[in-house]
């Protein structure tokens, strides 16, 4: 049997999609929400010769504070629809609580290139 085929019977959890997203919620975002906090980190960067940028954040925690932990720009687009693309998904288990939003359109607010690391 090749090599090639092995690998696709095993199948099993990937680090991307499948449970792999579960599993790092399950145990990063409950430490996160024993503590009490959340720890949020952004991009943008502004398109060219256009008033929209291009932005993705992702924060994770408790409940009540992973949405306080994206940019200030992104917290109020998530599972929005006012943009061109807003691709965003949330996932819960128990108490943590984990966020991720990709935005490419107009931000109010937005800065044409920003970096943003938030731990509340």
């Amino acid at each position: 049997m090749s090599e090639r085929r092995r690998w696709r019977e095993r199948g099993g959890c990937g680090c991307f999609g499948g449970c792999g997203t579960f599993v790092f919620v399950f145990l990063i975002g409950g430490l996160l929400s024993l503590l009490g906090t959340a720890f949020g980190i952004g991009a943008s960067i502004g398109v060219p010769g256009m008033q929209s940028n291009i932005s993705g954040a992702c924060a994770l925690g408790t409940k009540a504070k992973t949405v306080d932990a994206l940019t200030g720009y992104t917290k109020d687009r998530l599972a929005g629809n006012q943009n061109f693309v807003n691709q965003s998904g949330t996932l819960t288990v128990g108490p943590a609580e984990g966020a991720c939003v990709f935005i490419v359109g107009q931000q109010p607010g937005a800065p044409a290139i920003d970096l943003f690391i938030a731990f509340r």
